[in-house]
């Protein structure tokens, strides 16, 4: 497929059509000329899924891993924007509590409102 203009999207054609396109550039690396395509197909599917679809009610960890299967990001993914693979896994595993660092790093990369990852939720005992 062509490099697209995009803009806001507005339908569900639209929004398929921005799916399907981040499909083939999810795994676009910094120095790739579809790097900035890939972010911008994050903000908008993100915004458009915000005005269309309510996140599920669920616990934080849910959340954040249902965001992570939407953008195709693994555990690395996190480790990398938090700087410690074993907290993260840790906290993916109900083991130790989301942070208020990880709670404004994890909501901004994966476009979660703050306030749904600060809800209350059980950890596992270790």
């Amino acid at each position: 497929m062509e490099h697209n203009q995009w803009y806001l999207i507005e339908t569900e054609e639209e929004y398929e059509a921005a799916l399907n396109r981040y499909d083939q550039v999810k795994f676009a690396t910094k120095a790739s000329t579809y790097y900035r395509e890939k972010l911008l197909l994050v903000h908008l599917i993100s915004e458009y899924e915000a005005k269309h679809s309510a996140l599920p009610e669920v616990d934080p960890i849910e959340l954040i891993k249902t965001r992570m299967e939407d953008f195709g990001y693994k555990p690395a993914d996190l480790a990398h924007i938090y700087g410690d693979k074993g907290t993260v896994s840790k906290v993916l595993n109900y083991k130790q509590a989301l942070s208020l660092s990880m709670i404004r790093k994890f909501g901004q990369f994966l476009h979660i409102p703050a306030d749904l990852l600060i809800r209350e939720y059980s950890l596992k005992s270790v």
